[in-house]
């Protein structure tokens, strides 16, 4: 039977270290293992952290809440009494309906809807939609509340 291994066969005794791998954070601030550093007389470090547990609110938050009431208007524009008259009365003359309007510009009768209670923010695209089928100058009556 031939040798498979030429050459003497010698074995290899150099010792092997094995490490343990260090231990992740999540596992150092697990109770268990701080009690057992604690009891087996490790350094063990505790920080407090500012305003931890509490739940309570504090002042610059509202200071912060305040200052952007400042900065933003408190109520958009809305169509004014005249814009609002004017399409009502030019509807009427071309005996239209809300509904009929609204097809005809492409847009929902609650716009329209709106427009005539007064109670949209005027978007130029919708009024001038309106100007060209009711045949009615309305964007240069906008005024602001």
């Amino acid at each position: 039977m031939p040798n498979r291994f030429p050459g003497a066969l010698s074995q290899d005794w150099e010792p092997v270290v094995l490490h343990k791998s260090k231990p992740k954070a999540q596992d150092l601030r697990d109770p268990k293992a701080v009690n057992k550093a604690i009891r087996s007389g490790a350094p063990v470090q505790t920080v407090k952290k500012f305003d931890a547990g509490s739940n309570k609110k504090t002042a610059p938050i509202v200071n912060a809440r305040k200052l952007e009431e400042g900065t933003e208007p408190a109520a958009l524009d809305k169509v004014s009494t005249e814009v609002r008259q004017l399409i009502q009365k030019a509807r009427l003359e071309r005996k239209l309906s809300q509904a009929e309007l609204a097809k005809q510009i492409n847009e929902r009768p609650q716009v329209v809807q709106e427009y005539e209670s007064g109670k949209a923010v005027p978007n130029q695209m919708v009024l001038a939609k309106m100007e060209k089928v009711l045949g009615v100058k309305l964007r240069g009556k906008i005024s602001k509340s």
